[in-house]
């Protein structure tokens, strides 16, 4: 984990200079077939991922672009405090001029992963950074990261296996025990890659889940998004935006939200409709499949076109901007406010622009007028469902019980009765 400025100045020249070593044997491949050049570039490509990884987090927890959850297990204090420092814009040595100490204990604390403290010092430190301990991180806060080392690292009796198999997502196997079982089903799925510090779960919402419901959830994701490739002929994906019209043309179809999955597909992205699991309030998620492919999941938690439609562009919004940027995150999110996180705050942007453009807004009349006629001009004008009108106006107005007739109240699970039967 990088602690400063100066480390990140140090992480960024080996990473320049991993690059050059990489390219240097990926060259030798190349041209002379060097099986020795190609474990070496695979190693090579394999150290650049971890130290990206380190300077994007050190980044993004720096300038504010991604907060910490306040309340972590004890197990995970040394690495939320080096965290929490950055993310409040302590250096070192501020945080030793507020705790009276010298700097140079401040950097040995956080080497060795604060060792050398004892309790009374760390919860003085805890203090100081206004970080929460607890059993769980998942009973408060904002929004934040979930951080496993391993596979191996996972409680399998706090995962909701039970309603795993209630639900027909496995099986187990004659003699086979409930635990035994889960840990074959995510092997199985790729999950257990999933556990990882390249897999951060970034989490954005009032009421976050358990963090081993949401892993649970997301193994049900990836095990779908793994047969779709086997099964369908899904494009490659890339980074062309223009079909994003089209889809934003679908949603005056009645049958605007099962089309998507089509149009999605055909673009390079899978599309994935699978209800929460309980004591979660996840609306949907993005994240990478093992093949590569972006993988966009929606609960439908509320049964509601407005919802759908900014959810779903909100989702894609994390795919165009944030996904294949070198942070290693899945992002799961609750519709809700944004606060000061940046991510979230573009991605909303991106949805919001999309489904109506700014210049198109500033002009639609029903943001004032507020009837079912004004609407119906407005988005008859714009080119998109009346629900997509209306529900930006109770979200900017924050009034839910305005235009409830025009949001498509119960017209979105009927057309994946699949996923909800």
């Amino acid at each position: 984990m990088i602690f400063s400025n100066k480390q990140l100045s140090i992480a960024q020249q080996q990473l320049e200079n991993l690059v050059i070593a990489r390219n240097q044997a990926t060259e030798l491949v190349a041209t002379a077939d060097d099986w020795v050049a190609e474990i070496e570039a695979d190693a090579l490509a394999s150290q650049i991922a971890d130290v990206e990884v380190e300077i994007q987090e050190y980044l993004m927890l720096r300038d504010g672009e991604i907060g910490f959850t306040e309340r972590y297990g004890l197990a995970d204090l040394p690495r939320v405090l080096i965290q929490a420092r950055i993310a409040r814009g302590l250096s070192q040595t501020g945080l030793a001029e507020q705790l009276g100490m010298r700097a140079q204990q401040i950097q040995r604390y956080e080497a060795s992963g604060y060792l050398g403290a004892n309790l009374s010092r760390l919860i003085e430190i805890a203090e100081v950074l206004e970080v929460q301990v607890a059993t769980s991180f998942a009973d408060e806060g904002p929004g934040g990261l979930v951080v496993w080392d391993g596979f191996d690292e996972i409680d399998w009796s706090r995962l909701p296996a039970s309603e795993m198999v209630r639900r027909g997502w496995y099986e187990p196997e004659l003699g086979q025990s409930l635990i035994s079982a889960t840990q074959s089903y995510f092997t199985r799925t790729g999950a257990d890659a999933y556990v990882t510090a390249h897999h951060r779960k970034k989490l954005r919402g009032q009421n976050l889940p358990n963090e081993l419901t949401l892993l649970a959830w997301q193994a049900r994701i990836l095990d779908i998004a793994a047969r779709r490739i086997e099964e369908r002929d899904i494009a490659q994906f890339n980074y062309d935006e223009q079909w994003l019209n089209d889809l934003v043309r679908s949603t005056k179809d009645p049958d605007g939200p099962s089309n998507a999955v089509r149009l999605l597909e055909e673009n390079g992205i899978l599309f994935i409709v699978e209800p929460q699991l309980p004591g979660s309030y996840l609306d949907g998620a993005a994240m990478l499949a093992a093949s590569g492919h972006p993988v966009v999941a929606l609960t439908l938690r509320y049964d509601r076109l407005d919802n759908f439609w900014f959810v779903l562009f909100h989702e894609l919004g994390h795919v165009y901007r944030h996904l294949f940027e070198q942070t290693h995150l899945d992002f799961f999110d609750e519709d809700g406010p944004v606060g000061e996180d940046a991510l979230e705050f573009e991605a909303n942007q991106f949805a919001l622009d999309l489904l109506v453009p700014p210049d198109s807004w500033k002009t639609c009349l029903s943001r004032f007028a507020l009837t079912a006629e004004a609407v119906q001009l407005d988005a008859e004008r714009v080119g998109v469902h009346e629900s997509i009108i209306a529900g930006r106006i109770r979200r900017e107005r924050e009034n839910y019980t305005i235009l409830t007739d025009l949001v498509g109240q119960g017209q979105v699970r009927n057309q994946f009765e699949g996923d909800f039967s």
